[in-house]
């Protein structure tokens, strides 16, 4: 009864929040997007016998589906660990009621689970279990398997989210994640070692046999145990929800800026500020994970020849930053705007600011790219174009488009599922940006296509007539 009071107030809390109605048009555009990849998983669902069957003639399809298993939690969890939020709550109202402070904890840890966003994959799992494995195996088999992935899904959140509360998610966290998974990636490139046979060997285990089950309920009791643990070395109410103490932050020295003047200064104000919360830094994590979008097209022959959707990707990576950061341009100073405005500082000087810093974001975005180079020299030329359109145009219609966003940022709140100052608006700038440009190239290209086409028609109607014309005739010596 406790537990469900507790949702129940939080429900209360969030639709009466002051933002609620006001972004009630993006929540309708995040739900309908959120149906559309219900289906899409839906259908993956029914279609992934077939496709494993096509895959692989030597091994069934839960066989491979065991296989992928390790790789799908070792993914989702370096996802739940920097998107995933943590749970927090307002514990003075309860301290003067006669509420166990360890019923406050299972519900802080156990709230999670809950979220629908968990269970998305069973739209995956659940089709592919009564099509496929009763099928191959049996009833109580698919039984398994479904339960057993219910159970690995909450040892996922759960130790995603203690590995947060313990470790945080900075910078050094950041980068020890991505050490891990660039080494996996390095093992099975050069075929070292690859985690498919332990997968396959172990999660086969679990669904197999009947005491599998209980090894899959016993690693998500000791994900709780590990909340609890934590919990239980910070119970006192101003650490209970794992506060910093101090006000000591870790940014790096920016100093050198200072030298540029009053632009230089709002810079580096901007940079620590990008630094010291939690929303823009997982902008900036995000956006590092964005950067191996070319490999998903860079290294197919599908779209080798299309030029438009090649620019597409070109400019989306090596302005990435301008585009996470600069639809929010002035927004992300709503708490400081008014400090802003008592100061000596013409907006000319503050919109120039903010250029330069976009500038900076897009020449460290191309510098990062610049190993897609090796992809070839058609690649080359497309990044430079596509460096050169951002500085030239895209940054110049982005500050003018992010004027009209006037929706308050606060930064001191969650990173993950946080949709606060986001509109209709913040969608609609992304098109001129990103399509126009892409429809252009299209435009020159089929123009350029079509004129070496007619070309070669032109001279195969002449080849065909010389061929058949007599020997005297004039079209002969054409």
């Amino acid at each position: 009864m406790l537990i469900q009071n507790l949702i129940k107030q939080e429900w209360k809390k969030s639709y009466r929040a002051q933002g609620f109605y006001r972004n009630l048009a993006v929540g309708i555009l995040l739900g309908l997007f959120a149906l559309y990849m219900a289906v899409v998983l839906l259908f993956l669902g029914f279609s992934l016998n077939e496709i494993l069957e096509k895959a692989d003639n030597k091994l069934t399809p839960m066989e491979l589906f065991d296989g992928a298993m390790l790789y799908l939690m070792l993914g989702g969890l370096a996802l739940r660990f920097f998107m995933q939020q943590l749970n927090t709550l307002n514990l003075s109202p309860y301290q003067v009621l006669p509420i166990k402070r360890s019923s406050l904890i299972n519900f802080l840890i156990l709230k999670p689970l809950s979220s629908p966003a968990n269970y998305l994959l069973l739209l995956v799992v659940v089709p592919f279990a009564v099509k496929s494995v009763v099928g191959y195996y049996s009833a109580l088999v698919a039984l398994r398997f479904v339960l057993s992935f219910v159970l690995l899904v909450w040892f996922n959140s759960l130790t995603a989210a203690f590995l947060k509360r313990q470790f945080g998610s900075g910078v050094l966290s950041f980068v020890v994640i991505l050490a891990i998974i660039g080494g996996i990636v390095a093992l099975e490139y050069f075929k070292l070692f690859s985690l498919f046979g332990l997968s396959r060997a172990l999660y086969g285990f679990i669904v197999l046999k009947w005491y599998g089950l209980v090894l899959s309920a016993l690693l998500a009791g000791a994900a709780y145990l590990l909340n609890r643990w934590f919990f239980a070395q910070n119970y006192y109410a101003e650490r209970f929800n794992r506060k910093i103490e101090g006000n000591k932050t870790t940014t790096a020295d920016l100093s050198f800026l200072n030298r540029f003047g009053i632009i230089g200064e709002l810079i580096s104000m901007e940079l620590k500020l990008i630094l010291r919360h939690k929303r823009t830094k997982s902008i900036l994590y995000m956006s590092s994970f964005f950067m191996l979008y070319g490999l998903m097209f860079y290294t197919r022959k599908d779209f080798a020849d299309i030029n438009s959707f090649l620019f597409f990707i070109a400019m989306f990576m090596t302005g990435l930053l301008m585009l996470m950061f600069g639809q929010w341009l002035i927004s992300w100073d709503s708490s400081h705007f008014d400090s802003l405005m008592t100061k000596n500082i013409p907006i000319r000087t503050y919109l120039n600011a903010n250029y330069y810093l976009m500038i900076a974001f897009n020449v460290l975005c191309f510098v990062v790219t610049t190993p897609y180079f090796f992809f070839g020299m058609r690649i080359v030329y497309m990044h430079l174009a596509a460096f050169i359109f951002n500085i030239g145009v895209n940054i110049y219609v982005l500050m003018y488009l992010a004027t009209y966003n006037n929706r308050r940022i606060d930064l001191s709140k969650s990173s993950a599922m946080n949709y606060q100052g986001t509109t209709y608006k913040s969608f609609l700038i992304v098109l001129p940006i990103m399509f126009i440009p892409m429809g252009i190239v299209g435009v020159i290209n089929f123009c350029i296509a079509g004129g070496s086409a007619v070309d070669t028609y032109r001279i195969g109607i002449v080849g065909d007539i010389a061929s058949q014309a007599p020997d005297n005739c004039l079209c002969k010596s054409v």
